[in-house]
């Protein structure tokens, strides 16, 4: 599978000049791909002025993903502010090129910026195939809480994290993602943002691309990027033949 992570700043609680930017960005892949990552709120920053930038579904921002998808060929995933009824969401969107497509709502809300106090948490989790992967795509914060992201029985075979993780504790996000990868065995992929935010919050980036084993494949750096790398399936599989730890891992039922 060819993967396309894209790393920029973003115009804060604009979002038709960050869905007029990142078709841009689209347009200026270079070679084939499968599935392209945005980050987390791509379309606003990471914002609480849920009045101002939330959407109902089947909106703009839903309509230019499937415009996007179909023109590609690719999926197209990232998330930002959706209204039901009188709830927000912080939900991704897994948007195939035939205009179907699957949602995510972020399960784990960063209580130290309120997002607990302004959104609606989600109650399930997102596995979905594509091109012969299974493929789990989660939002921020989740990052930090492994049972949420545990890969049971081997369900999945890529990890996806969305992010907009501010530069102050990049160390975590750099040290997380690996140690994703290798306790899932799974391919493990994060997609963060630069620049500095409405609130002053400055972002260093480090999209980046972990295998199976933990070792890093792609950093995209600090600055504004675009990169595609290919993965290989056979190579996990095999991996997981050789080393199967996950036959030994701990039984357990998740609460919801």
């Amino acid at each position: 599978m060819n993967i396309t992570l894209i790393q920029s700043q973003l115009h804060w609680e604009n979002i038709p000049a960050n869905l007029a930017m990142f078709e841009e960005k689209i347009w200026r892949i270079n070679q084939p791909t499968d599935l392209i990552v945005l980050p987390e709120m791509f379309n606003t920053g990471f914002t609480m002025n849920t009045p101002v930038v939330a959407e109902p579904m089947n909106l703009h921002t839903l309509k230019w993903m499937k415009g996007q998808a179909s023109q590609t060929g690719a999926v197209v995933t990232g998330s930002y502010v959706v209204k039901e009824k009188e709830q927000y969401f912080n939900r991704l969107i897994w948007m195939r090129p035939d205009g179907s497509y699957e949602t995510y709502d972020k399960r784990h809300l960063f209580r130290m910026a309120q997002e607990h106090e302004t959104f609606s948490g989600g109650t399930r989790r997102l596995v979905t195939e594509w091109k012969g992967w299974r493929i789990c795509p989660l939002i921020c914060y989740d990052l930090r809480f492994p049972v949420w992201s545990r890969n049971v029985n081997s369900e999945y075979d890529l990890l996806i994290y969305v992010a907009n993780w501010p530069q102050a504790r990049r160390q975590a996000w750099n040290t997380l993602l690996p140690a994703r990868a290798i306790e899932n065995l799974a391919y493990t992929v994060g997609v963060n943002r630069v620049g500095t935010d409405g609130k002053g919050h400055p972002y260093s980036g480090d999209s980046g691309v972990y295998n199976y084993k933990g070792d890093q494949l792609l950093n995209l750096g600090s600055e504004e990027e675009n990169q595609t790398l290919a993965l290989n399936l056979e190579e996990l599989q095999a991996f997981r033949a050789a080393f199967p730890a996950f036959m030994d891992a701990d039984a357990f039922e998740l609460k919801t």
